[in-house]
């Protein structure tokens, strides 16, 4: 159930916050906790949630390492919501449903 971790992950509001900055840029531990207005041990802590559900990705550069959004990271949670649209379709679709009749046009 990888997108449970998805939605796990992002129910926290500073994780969110964390996840749409680096979605515009990547970012450092240090310049994300300004962001995020919590320290850089929280923002560590974070970044490792988001990095087991498989939102973001580091690169380490000397002491610092640059995180970034995974492109692929929230691929669960979009295959899981589109199943609910095509539970919809289907259902729809389904025989035996009642339809509204089309009603013909006056002469």
């Amino acid at each position: 159930m990888a997108y449970a971790d998805v939605l796990t992950a992002l129910a926290d509001p500073t994780r969110r916050r964390i996840f749409e900055r680096l979605r515009s840029r990547p970012g450092t531990v240090n310049e994300l906790a300004r962001v995020a207005r919590v320290s850089q041990p929280a923002v560590s802590q974070h970044l490792k949630v988001l990095r087991s559900a498989g939102l973001v990705t580091h690169r380490a550069e000397g002491t610092r390492r640059h995180y970034r959004t995974q492109p692929d990271g929230l691929a669960a949670l979009r295959a899981y919501l589109e199943s609910y649209w095509d539970d919809a379709l289907r259902a729809y679709a389904a025989p035996g449903r009642s339809r509204p009749r089309r009603r013909r046009p006056r002469p």
